[in-house]
């Protein structure tokens, strides 16, 4: 009795005293970060999120029975807890149980059930898992390249807690020695009666001894946990609950959309007068706010995002998981370095230790090298899929930021582009007045806008570069000014006064650019909007759909965005647009990134189509789990050098659908498609949703 008394408690406060030093070297990390004011607000909306996302496992059941599996892990989890409390109780006395509630048959009944639907849960993600890992290539397989042993760990644990508590439920069961089957013990009564021909001083002995294992066991696992303070897939448990309460948006959407602002010491930077000591972007690990940090150290390296990442899938060196772990790596291994008092203790921290301080962030020989970091297209899959909410894409930019802005070390492309963009108001360095060459080929009239909209105008349309200046976009532009001059919709348009909304300088990393960019059309759409309480804006693009409806929030304009299949749509539905040709032919849709994952636009392109008379076929991935085009986060004006096309991906998904034509929605994602097709020399036509229901209309 006193061995088992002795090693129980003497392992426990063990792992106490080191899960306090742990935790507090954690924290100590975590608060390296920069200061961000924005992660505090709506308490209430954040509790709510947290209880929604947490108890309702939101993000997880994207995932079917593997989030099944894991509501079940996760519940037993905390649930258990009073079982270790009971253990620590039979140590001493083997007839020992929680007072008040430990005889309590529906206690009794709720133990069991979770004990054992814990039991079913981990031994299916363990199947998944090595099913996973077994029968994929290797960059194939979510799992590539993470902690395996740290998983396979996590998973033993669990698995030898459940067995532990069911042998004592069947041990104390046989110690109060039921005839027959009792509401006391309703789902362990095989383990009663196999214990039930063992003498009371026996199963005294085996009660205390696997409450020692039991106890023994939970308490190597904090132990474990707290020398390895990188190990996600343990600590995600307890550091979930706090990334989802801190997440950016408070009423729980993704952080996707809008990309935030650059902060310095918690405010963002005045770019018309930046302080000396500005940080722009991150250069350094510990440039993240104290949220990035908390981001990567509740990675639990699932590889969600890995399997759904565009880049990764076409053979490029970015995984989202592998990024966000490299990160965390190096935040934990240059920690002590930073929180060294004085030159005199770094001088005497190890060598390794010393050389992790040196080593860049971003480089040829860096933490990420610049392959991995400008392969991302800013699709969202990662956000979309991580179920602890990791802000990828935000800290991907921020360092994209740096990069351009205090570096100058970006993609030679990216030069020119930066370059139109600053004198040509466009990506592609066309000229201003010709913005209205397109108005030239349409047979009805068009409202070219000089200063304040008329009050009989409802909508100002917002053509765009690409709507003005690429010929497949400027189809898809006269066919929704068609459209909606044959639904009676009064627009109007600004002709040359506009100029580019700035989404690929800001994607890109160029936040002074943007800055000045959206400035100009901030100050235009005032004059356009001025005593406009409703300020309504029709696009074609995604992007700037995204970009003046949700970004430019942060420049102090509110605007009321509409995509152009939204508006068609609720045309059609009224009856202002009646189709009377039916297309007759199968169409396979693709959702654009911007338009799908950043901002929930799901229903109408396809309600459309559907209206047009065609028969849709959906690609394997679609919606939510949409694959990118490769056009996003300013790759439409990269090479893609590395890997497999991502455009020649999506487009052999479409072909394989055998449909007659591809959908799309945004010019760039036109584009993307138009040129894949063409590359595989395929018949398949990509169009516009717009052109195929002014098809229909006849």
């Amino acid at each position: 009795m006193f061995a088992a008394i002795a090693v129980s408690y003497g392992i426990t406060v063990l792992a106490l005293i080191l899960l306090a030093i742990g935790t507090r070297k954690m924290l100590a990390t975590i608060r390296l970060g920069q200061p961000d004011p924005n992660r505090r607000d709506n308490p209430g909306k954040r509790v709510q999120t947290l209880i929604r996302e947490v108890l309702g496992h939101t993000r997880m059941r994207q995932w079917n029975l593997i989030g099944i599996a894991h509501w079940f892990v996760f519940v037993g989890f905390f649930s258990l807890f009073l079982t270790l409390i009971t253990a620590y109780g039979q140590v001493i006395s083997p007839a020992f149980t929680i007072p008040f509630i430990g005889n309590f048959i529906p206690y009794e009944l709720f133990a069991e059930f979770i004990t054992w639907s814990t039991g079913i849960g981990i031994l299916i993600l363990i199947a998944i898992r090595q099913i996973t890992r077994l029968r994929k290539p290797p960059r194939k397989s979510r799992f590539y390249g993470s902690t395996m042993w740290q998983g396979y760990y996590v998973e033993a644990t669990i698995v030898a807690i459940v067995v532990c508590v069911l042998l004592l439920r069947g041990l104390e069961g046989a110690a109060v020695g039921p005839i027959a089957w009792t509401w006391h013990y309703p789902l362990t009564y095989p383990f009663i009666k196999m214990f039930s021909s063992f003498s009371v001083s026996t199963i005294d002995i085996w009660i205390r001894t696997i409450a020692t294992i039991k106890i023994a066991v939970s308490m190597l696992w904090f132990i474990v946990i707290a020398t390895n303070l990188t190990m996600g897939v343990a600590w995600h448990r307890f550091l979930a609950f706090f990334n989802i309460y801190f997440k950016r948006n408070a009423g729980g959407a993704p952080s996707l959309g809008e990309l935030p602002p650059i902060l310095t010491k918690g405010k963002p930077i005045n770019f018309e007068d930046p302080a000396d000591d500005d940080l722009f972007g991150i250069g350094k690990i510990e440039d993240m706010t104290w949220k990035g940090l908390l981001d990567l150290t509740t990675c639990t390296e699932c590889g969600r995002c890995q399997s759904q990442c565009p880049a990764w899938n076409t053979e490029k060196p970015l995984s989202p998981k592998l990024l966000i772990t490299a990160m965390r790596d190096h935040a934990y291994a240059k920690a002590p370095y930073l929180l060294a008092v004085s030159p005199e203790a770094r001088a005497a921290l190890p060598d390794e230790v010393r050389q992790e301080a040196e080593r860049p962030l971003v480089g040829v020989d860096g933490v990420i090298t610049p392959d991995i970091l400008w392969s991302c297209t800013s699709c969202g899959a990662c956000v979309q899929q991580c179920p602890v909410d990791i802000e990828h894409i935000d800290h991907i930019v921020n360092m994209r930021r740096h990069q351009v802005l205090v570096e100058s070390d970006f993609p030679s492309e990216l030069g020119s582009v930066f370059r139109n963009l600053e004198t040509k108001g466009n990506p592609w360095g066309m000229n201003a007045s010709t913005r209205n060459d397109w108005i030239k080929e349409c047979d009805f009239p068009i409202t070219v806008l000089d200063g304040q909209i008329p009050e009989d105008i409802e909508y100002l349309f917002w053509v765009g570069c690409a709507g003005a200046y690429e010929d497949r976009a400027k189809k898809t532009t006269k066919a929704v000014a068609e459209l909606l001059h044959r639904a009676g919709v009064k627009f109007g348009v600004l002709g040359d006064g506009e100029t580019c909304t700035g989404d690929a300088a800001r994607r890109s990393g160029n936040e002074f650019l943007f800055q000045m960019l959206a400035s100009q059309n901030v100050e235009t759409l005032n004059t356009v909007f001025e005593n406009r309480a409703s300020k309504k804006i029709i696009v074609t693009c995604p992007h700037c759909f995204t970009t003046l409806g949700r970004d430019y929030k942060q420049l102090g304009i509110s605007l009321e965005l509409i995509h152009h299949t939204q508006l068609l749509n609720r045309l059609v539905r009224e009856k202002h647009l009646v189709p009377i040709v039916p297309l007759n032919q199968t169409i396979t849709y693709h959702d654009p990134c911007y338009l799908g994952r950043h901002n929930q636009v799901y229903a109408p392109p396809r309600e459309l189509l559907e209206a047009s008379g065609a028969q849709l076929v959906e690609m394997p991935r679609n919606s939510e789990r949409s694959f990118c085009c490769g056009a996003g986060g300013a790759r439409m004006w990269m090479e893609e050098k590395l890997g497999e096309r991502i455009n020649m991906a999506r487009v052999d998904e479409a072909i394989a659908t055998e449909a007659a034509g591809v959908a799309v929605a945004c010019p760039f994602c036109r584009v993307m498609i138009s040129d894949g097709a063409a590359a595989r020399e395929d018949v398949v036509e990509v169009f516009d949703v717009a052109q195929l229901l002014l098809k229909s209309i006849g």
